[in-house]
């Protein structure tokens, strides 16, 4: 495979339990922090703050599942 297109292409062609293993198995690829960076950026620009706003207040009327189920539900 020599591009991105035909890395997509041949994802698309897995099965779910395919796609969770290609998942896990990024995380043995370095792409040199860059989304560790790029989430620290953000979170102290404030682009994070309405997500969280937003999550606290769905933990306080009850408006969440359990993780099991939300990572089941693939």
């Amino acid at each position: 495979m020599n591009s991105v297109s035909e890395i997509i292409e041949a994802l698309k062609q897995l099965d779910t339990q395919g796609k969770r293993e290609f998942l896990h198995r990024l995380t043995e690829i370095d792409f040199e922090d860059a989304w560790d960076r790029q989430i620290e950026a953000d979170a102290q620009s404030g682009l994070i703050d309405p997500l969280w706003r937003a999550a606290l207040e769905d933990i306080k009327t009850k408006n969440v599942k359990p993780l099991d189920d939300v990572l089941n539900n693939t």
